[in-house]
């Protein structure tokens, strides 16, 4: 028989508690746990749960081999993004903040799949089919082989499945998907963490690339439990300010590729475009012979990026001095003034310290230590970096600049961009033939960059 078991769930981070509690242990949210109920079947003998398996173990080595072909979904940046393409059958999960644009993606990646021959079935669970009719009329998202569906109800939302046989099914939101039988409401932990495991089913049964769109909290993470992100196959973040046209497609878990690669598009008038040079996006505004700004060459994957690091050093009258940073591990920025104030002698200690990355790019490798100990140098002693030079390397402790890797990538990135120098580790010149059309001056510390650089 069935026994009743109440539990408590916190709607931000999926915590489950057998009692309830007034902030959550997990998150710190306060007035965030609800009941919810479940229905415990005892079973009588401890192997009865796999008296029905039909699947025996094999060995791997004789398992087949077999290379999933991937679908080009026509747009690059997603393609780059997902490793290539999508995988028939795989399951994946698109969070970002509201109005950031995540419908809209979905929406000409469905189209320009359609294009190629495929079956696309679009369901809405937030707008009804007239709304996602007016979004498609201003994208040109127009096909006979683009099916939308405005519905809720998990079994009809299986049953339209069956009836359509789509190729590729979007899921806008899993949020508002509920299956009649969970007595829990729409968006609750139960619920979403039931309907995801029905649409794993019919994704890998079926074969069906399937995408859901997830909601997300005020810290930035997909709402529900944590378990789904562990359901599905790949987890997109899209990520951007709401003030600035451009937008960051990002993955954070990608089983059949790297995680790495990010995506970036402009938001215009006729949806989003794909930017086929970021560098030269992010470097369109900056100014010219200010003291605080260095340009760095990143790697974002296999892709390089040239962003503007900016810092400001300015004296405080407080006893302890403020450390900000955007776009950069706040902990690394005091890694290398502590660095700048031991083997350089800058004395740091009176000053409050901003950096930030131009753009609303982050960056989280080390090989942009070396721009962001040069930015906060320049803006200590107030002298201005060259406009066409371009830096990148890690720094120690110790004051020595370490190699990186893929060096001649990001020398090719500065010199397509017009940019004249490069500042680069002493160890990273190896291995690779220098362009012609461009000065590369090796540096073993970080006192001889700051001599070429402020020079």
């Amino acid at each position: 028989m069935a026994k009743t078991k109440t539990k408590f769930y916190c709607t931000e981070c999926g915590y489950e508690s057998p009692k309830w509690y007034g902030k959550c242990p997990g998150c710190q949210t306060w007035n965030s746990l609800i009941e919810e109920t479940e229905s415990v079947v005892k079973t009588q003998g401890m192997n009865s749960s796999l008296i029905h398996s039909k699947e025996k173990p094999l060995p791997i080595i004789n398992i087949e081999s077999s290379n999933e072909a991937r679908v080009q979904t026509g747009i690059g940046e997603l393609n780059r993004v997902l490793g290539g393409g999508i995988v028939p059958g795989s399951l994946i999960l698109v969070g970002g903040d509201p109005g950031i644009g995540k419908s809209t993606l979905l929406l000409q990646t469905s189209h320009a799949l359609t294009q190629s021959g495929l079956r696309v079935l679009y369901i809405s669970g937030e707008e009804s089919v007239r709304q996602t009719k007016l979004r498609a009329d201003r994208l040109g998202a127009l096909s006979p082989e683009l099916y939308v569906l405005s519905e809720t109800n998990m079994e009809v939302i299986e049953e339209a499945i069956q009836n359509v046989q789509p190729q590729f099914l979007v899921i806008d939101s899993i949020q508002t998907v509920y299956l009649p039988e969970v007595t829990s409401a729409p968006g609750s932990v139960t619920q979403v963490r039931e309907c995801t495991a029905r649409f794993m089913r019919v994704a890998k049964g079926l074969g069906i690339a399937t995408v859901l769109v997830g909601h997300v909290t005020k810290e930035g993470a997909i709402a529900g439990p944590r378990m789904l992100e562990h359901m599905v196959d790949c987890v997109l973040y899209f990520e951007g300010e709401r003030h600035h046209t451009y937008r960051l497609l990002r993955a954070v878990k990608n089983r059949f590729g790297s995680t790495n690669e990010i995506g970036i598009f402009e938001m215009n008038e006729v949806g989003l475009v794909e930017v086929e040079n970021p560098s030269e996006l992010f470097l369109s505004e900056r100014p010219l012979g200010v003291a605080g700004s260095t340009v760095v060459a990143s790697m974002e994957g296999t892709r390089p990026i040239l962003v503007e690091i900016q810092a400001l050093i300015s004296s405080t009258h407080f006893p302890s001095p403020r450390r900000m940073s955007t776009g950069v591990d706040h902990q690394r920025m005091s890694l290398i003034i502590a660095v700048l104030e031991k083997r350089m002698g800058m004395f740091l200690q009176n000053q409050d310290a901003y950096l930030n990355v131009a753009g609303g790019v982050k960056l989280d490798e080390p090989a942009v230590d070396l721009a962001i100990a040069v930015s906060i140098a320049s803006s200590f002693r107030d002298i201005p970096t060259k406009p066409y030079d371009v830096m990148f390397g890690e720094i120690g402790l110790t004051g020595e600049v370490r190699g990186v890797s893929r060096a001649e990538q990001r020398v090719k990135e500065a010199e397509k961009l017009g940019f004249r120098r490069i500042i680069l580790p002493e160890k990273s010149l190896k291995g690779w033939r220098h362009p012609k059309g461009i000065e590369i001056i090796g540096v073993n510390t970080v006192a001889e960059a700051l001599r070429v650089a402020l020079d």
